[in-house]
């Protein structure tokens, strides 16, 4: 793309007309942000991949998180990583994905082309393909800046045997490390709150150790979940939920990040709802749960895994989530009522 004026380095409404400047935008711009040159295969109406053997998983999401960049990742890695870690808790290896953007009038072209550098080495990192993709512009009311959307496509392991009904009283709950990063990271970035301590998100791609603890439990790994939106609480009262059982956490036993407990502390939110973007939490046999945490904390971004709890009995009625205080208390774990920190994903 010829550009030599400011004006010219700004999306366009014409960008999204289907002319020339729409594939100037796709060739010069989005293409090779998302490493994926000059290939005419990458301007067909659809992409082709193999036909797996097995089953797959299929998965899709949005991404609206303001401020589009912040500490620790931006907009194009966290789309890349929201859609890959669905797949992976779901026990299934990513392949290809979609993206789709939905680009502001006025956009700076530099900004766009440093967030899909950052997606396209996000998705290399976990070794799969943007396979496909589609780009529209709308006027400067309709959208504050820029909307991702993301489709993943993943091969499911034939070890994997995962879900709430497959959980037992005694099994044991793993976190794969400390709560609320992401969350407090965005909404210092958003209002530029000025804390004493340096908070980074923890957005990460998690396939490689759910794939470990896949290959290394086999049928004694009975769940996985990302616990983003909602944050721990959100996870565990809809694991109690969907399972009919009884759940039990330990306070003393959860990872902390001593910088994202006083960030949540000064800031009044609790640590348990607050959202995560590259942590999991796994249910296990007790017999496996060292395991496990071995497993886990073999990778960098789980070096911090524990078990922080334990499936109880089952109930006819309505299962519930119950937290033993460090000082010996007991508190109920409730569903959060609302999203305490919009924008967040």
């Amino acid at each position: 793309m010829n550009v030599t004026t400011p004006v010219e380095r700004q999306i366009q409404l014409a960008h999204g007309g289907g002319g020339q400047l729409s594939a100037d935008l796709v060739r010069d711009v989005i293409l090779p942000a998302l490493g994926k040159g000059q290939d005419p295969e990458c301007l067909l109406d659809s992409a082709v991949l193999a036909r797996p053997a097995g089953r797959i998983a299929f998965t899709t999401d949005s991404y609206v998180v303001r401020p589009l960049e912040f500490p620790g990742g931006d907009i194009g890695k966290l789309a890349v990583c929201g859609t890959v870690n669905d797949l992976a808790v779901s026990g299934a290896r990513p392949v290809a994905l979609s993206m789709a953007l939905v680009i502001r009038e006025g956009f700076e072209l530099e900004l766009l082309e440093r967030l899909l550098r950052s997606a396209g080495q996000t998705a290399r990192q976990c070794g799969l393909e943007i396979a496909t993709g589609d780009t529209k512009v709308v006027d400067r009311s309709a959208c504050d800046g820029l909307i991702v959307n993301t489709a993943g496509l993943g091969y499911l392991s034939p070890l994997a045997r995962l879900g709430p009904k497959r959980i037992a009283e005694g099994d044991r709950i793993i976190l794969s490390g400390p709560l609320g990063e992401h969350a407090l990271a965005v909404m210092a970035g958003r209002s530029n709150l000025s804390l004493s301590v340096e908070l980074k998100s923890d957005c990460a791609p998690l396939w490689a150790p759910c794939r470990d603890l896949i290959e290394r439990l086999g049928a004694g790994l009975k769940f996985m979940r990302d616990p983003t939106r909602g944050g721990l609480a959100a996870t565990l009262v809809e694991l109690a939920r969907s399972s009919r059982r009884d759940l039990e956490i330990d306070e003393s036993l959860i990872p902390v990040n001593p910088s994202a407990l006083s960030a949540a502390e000064i800031l009044g939110l609790d640590l348990l709802t607050i959202a995560n973007e590259g942590k999991l939490i796994a249910v296990v046999e007790a017999g496996r749960a060292d395991e496990a945490v071995r497993v886990l904390r073999s990778h960098d971004i789980c070096r911090q895994a524990a078990v922080i709890g334990t499936v109880g009995l089952s109930v006819e009625g309505d299962a519930v989530v119950e937290m033993v205080t460090e000082v010996g208390g007991r508190r109920m774990v409730q569903m959060p009522y609302g999203e305490e920190l919009p924008r967040i994903c």
